[in-house]
């Protein structure tokens, strides 16, 4: 059978009758996803190469000819990594600036400086929203974690009251606002626009940050009582600690690529496209421009201003691409597993029960997250799948609701973090906790940012 008949079978069933053929690819749909997850959880198997054998289970039993199959999961691969792979490469190099420079430690201690022991809990969760914006969660929770400690220690704040905001505000970042690498390749599946998204993920970060973090830091200070490991309390400072950036520059050029693709999304409201100021606007706010202007005035106002020369600026820079091979690999390949999705016609079947159901398609992509979430521990997995699988929903949606789509996939993929979630071990030993402990803290929290941004999302779907 081709792909066109697939895909043409499928779409029939949306109009018509359930056909055998439909619950084939239902099948198919769901033993591809069971391999991904039994894959990673059971046997340990890369992310990469499960995404790489689910596809190939996925498109053999949703009966795909071969050449087709491989055709299929390749495109989507190199689409994927030719949309977001440069965005991620350019991402984690301004990261890398900011911290070899001392710019993070600026942040850092400039905004506990000028806040009192009431405050410390909104310090944190701001010092980790403005870290956590360029910055891979892993990543953030390596350079804040610290500062956290010592926070604590230091003020005599229960560890949890301090920690819990700071953590809030790192995954909130990651799972709804690009760059990071999840909300990109939803954007790109759902083809939802980039300012857009970017603006309601913010409006809908702020919220979300304030209860799963200050709020429920209070809650999860009462339930659980850890105390900063003995072994992680050294001083932590980068290597430059004579000369750092200026506070409000580092800020500035934290935010930059983020206010250049405000300004495009602004343009694309107000002005014509005739208009000279939004060709501009356009231009300097596309994803990978504006990234790539961020680096390059990083390099001055981060790298310079810290006293680094070229070598030292190359260093940093050729430092920050490794870490991120893996990343780059698993977005690529959950690319091509999200290709096969819809070239094996599933996602029409979805699309044709949903509509059939009457169910909303923002509660739906909610859901199917949480489900490959709680399955596979990985949340870039479960965004880069779910966002494949409801694909077709987004074709009839405005732009403010395919970006709506979007994070409401990336509120799903923020659910319930457990054992099989390397951010739950990360977060477990350098707090010192137990796994009872972690699972009321940690897990616990990751469940209220999913639920309240959900709820803010379904919210903003209704008056806009």
């Amino acid at each position: 059978m081709t792909l066109l008949s697939a895909g043409t079978l499928a779409a029939a069933s949306t109009a018509g009758a359930w056909t055998g053929h439909d619950t084939r690819l239902v099948v198919a749909g769901l033993l591809g996803i069971a391999v991904i997850v039994v894959l990673i959880t059971q046997f340990k198997v890369h992310a990469f190469l499960a995404l790489l054998l689910g596809s190939l289970v996925l498109g053999l039993v949703g009966g795909m000819p071969l050449t087709k199959l491989v055709d299929s999961f390749s495109s989507g691969l190199g689409t994927t990594a030719a949309s977001v792979g440069a965005l991620i490469a350019l991402g984690s190099m301004l990261a890398q600036l900011l911290a070899d420079s001392g710019g993070a430690d600026q942040i850092v201690d400039t905004i506990l400086g000028r806040s009192g022991t009431r405050l410390l809990p909104w310090a944190m969760a701001l010092i980790a929203a403005l870290i956590g914006l360029p910055m891979f969660f892993e990543v953030g929770l390596v350079l804040l974690i610290p500062v956290i400690l010592l926070v604590a220690r230091r003020s005599r704040q229960p560890l949890m009251l301090v920690g819990i905001p700071a953590l809030a505000g790192l995954s909130v970042l990651h799972g709804l606002v690009p760059p990071h690498p999840g909300p990109l390749v939803a954007i790109s599946s759902l083809k939802a626009d980039l300012g857009i998204t970017l603006a309601l993920g913010l409006v809908v970060a702020i919220p979300t940050v304030i209860i799963s973090g200050p709020l429920f830091g209070r809650v999860a200070a009462r339930w659980v009582h850890a105390e900063p490991p003995e072994n992680l309390m050294a001083e932590w400072r980068t290597e430059n600690t004579e000369r750092r950036p200026n506070f409000a520059v580092t800020v500035i050029t934290v935010l930059l690529p983020v206010l250049l693709m405000l300004g495009k999304a602004i343009a694309d409201i107000a002005l014509g496209k005739s208009s000279a100021v939004r060709q501009v606007l356009d231009f300097v706010g596309a994803p990978l421009m504006a990234l790539l202007i961020a680096v390059i005035v990083a390099m001055f106002t981060l790298g310079r201003a810290a006293g680094f020369d070229r070598g030292k600026l190359s260093s940093s820079i050729a430092a920050s691409l490794p870490p991120i091979a893996g990343i780059l690999l698993i977005v690529a390949a959950g690319g091509g597993f999200k290709q096969v999705l819809v070239d094996a016609g599933i996602g029409n079947v979805i699309v044709g029960l949903a509509h059939g159901a009457h169910f909303s398609p923002l509660l739906l992509g909610w859901l199917v997250a949480v489900a490959i979430r709680v399955a596979t521990g990985s949340a870039t997995v479960a965004t880069v799948s779910a966002s494949g699988i409801v694909a077709p929903l987004a074709a009839g949606l405005s732009p403010t609701h395919a970006a709506l789509l979007v994070l409401a996939v990336g509120a799903g993929s923020l659910f319930f973090s457990h054992v099989n979630d390397a951010g739950f071990w990360m977060v477990k030993e350098y707090f010192g906790m137990s796994v009872g402990q972690t699972i009321k803290s940690w897990s616990i929290m990751e469940t209220v940012i999913s639920v309240v941004s959900l709820v803010c999302v379904l919210l903003l779907g209704l008056v806009l």
